[in-house]
């Protein structure tokens, strides 16, 4: 049997909430806009590359978005002692497997998990050092959340060259 990505469900969120749960809601609505993208998906499509000559995929994008919430909240942040995902430049995009999606996609939903068990016990004002200077936890989710928009942006379009789906 072939394994395709889960279909999605958006979760509503408050646009008149407190900053953080404003900043939490805005974060879960993005990750979510990245998996209904790949929503359906093989692990042979995760990985097209329909944009050359770009090596972007959605699968390289799940990779990536694993990686980067990894690096900030588990490594820089909470100062955990973590082996990095993909390490190399652009690997997470380059050396796709698509036998492997599902491990790279349940990659992604653990990462996730793993930073929200880190904000939970986090204020917005705690603060890390980084490249010398000084970065608090509000930074991190709009970095986070500027970070997947991007990337949601190109997973739109791969989505759309892959099988017409628009929308995500």
């Amino acid at each position: 049997m072939t394994w395709t990505a889960p279909e999605i469900q958006f979760a509503g969120g408050s646009t008149a909430a407190d900053e953080r749960t404003m900043l939490a809601g805005y974060l879960e609505w993005h990750r979510a806009v990245l998996l209904t993208n790949c929503a359906g998906l093989t692990g042979e499509e995760l990985a097209r590359r329909t944009v050359p000559p770009s090596t972007l995929s959605l699968l390289g994008l799940i990779r990536h978005m694993a990686k980067v919430e990894r690096i900030w909240l588990r490594e820089r942040f909470a100062g955990e002692p973590v082996d990095r995902l993909h390490p190399g430049t652009d690997t997470d995009f380059d050396e796709l497997d698509p036998s492997r999606a599902q491990e790279d996609y349940e990659r992604l939903i653990e990462e996730s998990r793993i930073a929200d068990t880190i904000f939970a016990g986090a204020t917005l004002d705690d603060t890390f050092t980084h490249n010398g200077g000084t970065c608090s936890v509000r930074f991190l989710y709009l970095h986070l959340i500027q970070e997947y928009a991007r990337h949601n942006g190109h997973a739109d379009l791969l989505r759309e060259l892959t099988d017409g789906t628009t929308g995500a």
